[in-house]
Formats: structure tokens, C-alpha cells, sequence
């Protein structure tokens, strides 16, 4: 229950964020946003630092990290772009493909086997992805294309994670990660810098303050609880940010962004059941290694 209602929180937390990122490219340009997010994002995380000391930030896969944060920074960039220019919903929806392009890095890096019904859930989460954006319509924009670079970025990042997991606590991977993304994040707010107006400053610390207790709220609820089990109670992001952006906005769904999406969720619940089910069988079966690696 505890996991559960942490990843509620995680929801509801990446939901508000959303609209606010929205509300602010009305009079900043979502680069800078994504710049003040990074900012306030790393001061917020400076009690967890205090908790662990300046060790916490050692690692010896520094240029790895920097190496990650770039994409991540590029997907992130897309992403508050993407929220700025896309009706709040289908971007949202389109962001949740990003297990299918998981799936596939998993194979091109990491060289896990992906069978037939892993493979037919990421066909069909694809087809989803088609019926949202419907390219050949008058409704296709090229945002939609920036939001799936987000959701391509997001997925790399992810297969990363495995990587540095293997070697790194937790808290070193969220510390290094959240710090670097500011530097990072600089030179593209800079091409487009403008004086935040004074009533937008808080809510941009708010943005900061939101995008980390998601990712805390998130990560703390993955320690308690199978992903595979809490997967369902993420997506009520969707529900939150629809539910906002039709109150706040004046935003409505279309059919075929709900169609797009329930395709897309349902074959990123497929694969998150599967990986659960396989990881349960690989901890069952004796250990014939002591080198087999920690994934």
C-alpha cells in the first residue's frame, strides 16, 4: 500500500509539473523552462546530499554519466517542447511509448533475448503511437515528432540505468544525474534567454520542486514493489493532466488519442508484466556463475 500510494503521489506530482510547464511557455519558452526545472530540481535535492555527504557524488563511470545526461537533457528539452506545443494529453500519451524503444535497446545493448509475444506487444504499442499522431492527416504536426525524440531519449536513458545500477547506489545515480542536467541544460535556455516576469518565479521553483519528488516518490516506490504491479497506478499521470488541461485550459481528448493511448498503455503493460514474470523465473533458477551479471 505504501508503494502504491507513493506512486500516486509520483502521478500526481509529474501531472501538476505538466500543466505548470504549460502555464510558463506561455511567457518563457520551454528551453528556459526546462533550464529553471533542472536548477530548482538540484537545490531541492541538496537535503539528500546533506544526508550522505560530498561520497554520495563519487563514481568512477563519471564520463558515462555525462554521456547520459546529455541525451537525457536532450530528451527532456523535447519533452517540456513537446508539453508547450502539443495538446497536454496526446503528449503525455506519447511519452508512455517510451517502453517500446526499451525494449529495443535492450536488445541492440544489452543483448537480452525478446521473444515473439514481447516483440507483438511492441508492434502493437507502435500502432498506437500511429493512431495518435496520424501522420498523412491535416492533424499531424511535427511536435508530435519532438514528443516521441522525448520519448526515444527516455528509453536510453532507462537502458543506462541498468548499466550504472550495477556499480552505483541509488541516491548517487539521482544526485549526479539531477546536478549535471543543469550545465547541461544551459546553453539551449541561453539561446532563447529572457527575464522571467517576477509573478512566474515561483512557479518555476514549484516545477523544480515537482520534478524531483516525482522522481524520489517514483524511485522509492520501485524499492518496495514489483514495476510490473505499480505500472497501472503511474498512468493516472494521463488522467490527471486530461482532467487539468480540459478544467485550466479548456483542452478536450479526441477519440483517437484515446484509442492511441489505451493501445499504447496497454502494450507498455504487457512488457512490464513480462519482465517481471521473466525476472522472477532467472532469481528461481541456481545460480552457475558467480560472474552472471546483475541486470
Amino acid at each position: 500500500m505504501r508503494a502504491v500510494l507513493l506512486i500516486i503521489a509520483s502521478a500526481c506530482s509529474f501531472g501538476v509539473m505538466a500543466i505548470l510547464i504549460r502555464y510558463a511557455s506561455q511567457s518563457l519558452h520551454a528551453f528556459e523552462i526546462a533550464f529553471f526545472r533542472s536548477l530548482f530540481g538540484a537545490i531541492a535535492t541538496l537535503p539528500l546530499l546533506m544526508r550522505h555527504g560530498r561520497g554520495a557524488l563519487r563514481t568512477n563511470r563519471f564520463g558515462f554519466y555525462v554521456l547520459r545526461c546529455a541525451i537525457g537533457t536532450v530528451g527532456m528539452l523535447a519533452g517540456f517542447w513537446a508539453i508547450a506545443h502539443l495538446p497536454l494529453a496526446q503528449a503525455i500519451a506519447l511519452s508512455y511509448s517510451s517502453p517500446l524503444f526499451v525494449t529495443i535497446g535492450a536488445v541492440l545493448f544489452l543483448g537480452e533475448i525478446v521473444r515473439a509475444r514481447r516483440w507483438s506487444a511492441v508492434v502493437a504499442g507502435f500502432i498506437g503511437v500511429l493512431v495518435i499522431v496520424r501522420p498523412g492527416t491535416d492533424q499531424f504536426t511535427s511536435a508530435s515528432l519532438i514528443a516521441l525524440l522525448a520519448a526515444v531519449s527516455t528509453g536510453t536513458v532507462t537502458i543506462s540505468i541498468k548499466f550504472l545500477s550495477r556499480s552505483d547506489p541509488p541516491d548517487t545515480i539521482v544526485l549526479l544525474t539531477t546536478w549535471l542536467w543543469v550545465p547541461l541544460s544551459l546553453p539551449a535556455a541561453l539561446l532563447v534567454w529572457q527575464m522571467p516576469p517576477a509573478p512566474l518565479w515561483p512557479w518555476l521553483i514549484v516545477i523544480g520542486i515537482l520534478g524531483t519528488l516525482g522522481q524520489y516518490f517514483w524511485t522509492h516506490a520501485l524499492r518496495m514493489a514489483d514495476a510490473s504491479m505499480l505500472a497501472p497506478f503511474s498512468y493516472l499521470q494521463l488522467v490527471i493532466v486530461s482532467v487539468l488541461a480540459w478544467w485550466v485550459f479548456g483542452e478536450t481528448l479526441d477519440r483517437y488519442t484515446v484509442l492511441g493511448a489505451a493501445i499504447v498503455i496497454g502494450a507498455s503493460l504487457y512488457i512490464a508484466r513480462r519482465e517481471a514474470n521473466l525476472a522472477r523465473q532467472r532469481q528461481s533458477e541456481p545460480i552457475v556463475s558467480a560472474v552472471e551479471p546483475q541486470i
